[in-house]
């Protein structure tokens, strides 16, 4: 399982959100092309980065940061994401050189649209099962989808996406630990790559999340932030493991 440091966006820095709300918000730094490239340095072998004002506006916001990101941290790939609703805009985070491109709201809401995202695109999709229960919270976390995890997670096997980004948002940036037993669930129920994100707040919790079968990376943010992980021990053990 992969480390994957995440570089939120949002007004030119790089914050954490607790619970995804946008009243909620720590400032992590007033350079995030600067932060992307220091975890970068640290041995990350991939970058989660996500335009969080794209995400509440429902387009993106910060491409052109993003595609600093993407430069400065090559060739490091980053997977990118927030307010990706539309084809040009899914092809032009690519086009800009992230390797991976997170659909969210759009998968959730328009199963049409993610079938030719993945048409397009193929396993250069990751859809993003953004998680509040067992429904899927959409338009930057600020509401909730009819469609549960599942059904998402389901169309976007059978569409093709590369993997899952699954996210408790109760948990994310609150250190509280990540949700293992629904992550580890939603592995089972799809025969695809999962990627576990939200609570992450010891070595342990990786360790956890490590021992899942189909978990293949998880996303990591305030602990690495505050310093509660080291991103080079962290590397480091789960390369022992």
């Amino acid at each position: 399982m992969i480390v994957i440091p995440a570089v939120d966006l949002r007004g030119g820095r790089a914050v954490r959100l607790r619970e995804g709300r946008a009243d909620a918000e720590s400032v992590f730094s007033d350079d995030p092309v600067a932060t992307a490239a220091r975890w970068a340095a640290l041995g990350a072998p991939r970058l989660h980065v996500v335009d969080l004002d794209g995400a509440f506006a429902g387009e993106p916001r910060q491409a052109a940061l993003v595609a600093k990101i993407v430069t400065a941290v090559a060739p490091v790939p980053v997977e990118a994401g927030g307010g990706l609703r539309t084809l040009s805009a899914l092809e032009a985070v690519l086009e800009a050189g992230a390797r991976w491109a997170i659909v969210g709201t759009r998968a959730a809401l328009d199963r049409e649209f993610l079938r030719q995202a993945c048409h397009a695109y193929g396993d250069r999709i990751i859809v993003a099962v953004d998680a509040r229960g067992t429904r899927v919270a959409v338009k930057g976390w600020t509401e909730v989808a009819d469609a549960t995890v599942e059904d998402v997670a389901r169309r976007a096997r059978d569409a093709g996406a590369g993997a899952l980004l699954y996210t408790d948002v109760s948990r994310d940036g609150t250190g509280l630990g990540p949700n293992v037993e629904d992550t580890a669930a939603l592995a089972r129920a799809v025969a695809m790559p999962v990627i576990a994100s939200g609570g992450v707040a010891r070595l342990d919790d990786l360790r956890r999340l490590a021992a899942v079968p189909g978990v293949a990376g998880c996303v990591v943010g305030q602990a690495l932030y505050t310093g509660a992980i080291d991103l080079a021990h962290a590397l480091s053990e789960l390369a022992g493991a």
